[in-house]
């Protein structure tokens, strides 16, 4: 008993940093990944580094998606498509009064 109690600070340290920083992370990652793979032409997306687009094809030998922009078409990968301006991007506005 004596023995459990000079382990059980470590054991709750893991769970909290299990509980708050590990599965969070794990969750984030499998939204973003059914994320990815529910893009569809046509939608319309930014990358985390700010550029926007519409999905015009995808390129699955590469991993990729086809967007067009101002500039004319560009590809990207689609681990940088951003998930949250995204969906910021595509949901209804909201009307301020």
């Amino acid at each position: 008993m004596d023995q459990l109690a000079q382990f059980a600070p470590i054991i709750l340290m893991f769970l909290v940093v299990y509980f708050f920083m590990i599965r969070p992370q794990m969750k984030r990652a499998k939204q973003e990944k059914q994320f990815a793979s529910e893009l569809k032409r046509g939608d319309r997306i930014v990358t985390k580094s700010g550029m926007h687009g519409k999905i015009i094809d995808f390129s699955d030998k590469q991993n990729a998606v086809i967007i067009e922009t101002g500039a004319g078409k560009i590809t990207f990968d689609r681990s940088s498509i951003s998930m949250e301006m995204s969906r910021k991007l595509n949901e209804p506005a909201k009307e301020t009064k």
